[in-house]
């Protein structure tokens, strides 16, 4: 199938190797990557606003079970 090479790569080309591969990276430009924040922290906001109320809309539906 394969061929199993025994040897290891030397730590050197290793280094060089990870190297290349970081430098292959695209990382995104100021703009983008404010917009792309805002837009997560928005989402966990509203999404965490979401839980709460049915948290406490559970809360009190449970209660009134409970107190019957």
């Amino acid at each position: 199938m394969g061929d199993n090479n025994s040897q290891k790569a030397p730590k050197a080309s290793w280094f060089a190797g990870l190297k290349a591969e970081f430098d292959k990276i695209i990382w995104p430009d100021k703009k983008s990557l404010t917009r792309q924040t805002a837009a997560v922290v928005a989402v966990s906001v509203i999404l965490g606003l979401i839980i709460a109320v049915l948290d406490v809309i559970i809360k009190y539906g449970v209660d009134i079970l409970v107190n019957l």
